[in-house]
């Protein structure tokens, strides 16, 4: 996911920085500070910050003006804990992959797989979630594997495992910044198919029977809450708050409200 589970390092660093946009829902002091227990040092005294890119549905978008989804809720978890507020930071997937989220937030989840080469970066949460790639087509389009969908337009998540597999496997991956973009760019033809985590574009294609599931890709990917190195404390209380969720049925009501009835 985001899926990316999402991702190998693209940007520069500065680049990177950059594309941390202070998009925040909140606002506070730039002063770091304690939490309410006094054990762990925030940004903002009072407040998790969290980086997450933005949209990515159902686990981080926009609804009424306010930012929601699966990953969002799961940070208002970690955030009581903490007995904090959570203040939400729209950031690009390559900061967050790159671990430059760090300059800006206290914790990043944002669809992030678990992969090795992400934890040279940054140390990540207890698996939350089991995910695996599916390739999309249209109906009739011909397209039923990933196969047949070498030589033609497969639209793909920049800097997610979906991009990566896609080169691996000789197709010919379009990247495009979110998942809306990704989606659109099949339904008006530019693509021919798309490729991309499962808990994405089932959702995605959910309420459009022209669009269907044509190979399910056994990735086996995992996605984790990224926590800047050396933050032990922080680590430990992320993850006894997705223990917490998962012991107390909390984790599968969030499945359920964000993925249906039959995500859990």
């Amino acid at each position: 996911m985001r899926s990316t589970h999402r991702r190998p390092v693209a940007a520069t660093a500065l680049a990177a920085v950059a594309a941390l946009t202070l998009a925040a829902c909140g606002s506070g002091s730039d002063d770091a500070g304690s939490d309410g227990d006094g054990g762990i040092s925030l940004k903002t005294s009072g407040k998790l910050t969290v980086c997450s890119d933005i949209p990515y549905e159902p686990f981080e978008f926009v609804k009424d003006g306010k930012n929601v989804g699966f990953d969002l809720d799961i940070a208002d978890k970690i955030a009581e804990k903490l007995d904090a507020k959570t203040n939400v930071i729209d950031a690009s997937f390559d900061s967050i992959e790159s671990g430059l989220f760090k300059t800006q937030c206290d914790i990043a989840i944002s669809g992030i797989s678990i992969t090795d080469a992400r934890k040279a970066n940054m140390d990540f949460s207890s698996p939350y979630l089991d995910d695996d790639l599916v390739l999309v087509a249209k109906e009739g389009s011909g397209i039923d594997s990933v196969k047949s969908a070498k030589g033609k337009k497969v639209a793909v998540q920049q800097s997610t495992t979906g991009e990566e597999y896609a080169k691996d496997n000789g197709l010919t991956p379009t990247g495009y910044e979110d998942s809306g973009l990704q989606v659109q760019s099949m339904k008006s033809g530019q693509t021919q198919a798309a490729l991309g985590n499962q808990s994405i574009l089932r959702y995605a294609i959910k309420d459009d029977s022209s669009l269907q599931v044509v190979e399910e890709i056994k990735s086996g990917e995992q996605l984790g809450i990224a926590v800047p190195k050396g933050q032990d404390e922080l680590l430990d209380t992320v993850n006894e708050t997705l223990k917490d969720l998962e012991s107390d049925g909390g984790m599968d009501e969030l499945k359920k409200k964000w993925f249906g009835d039959d995500a859990a």
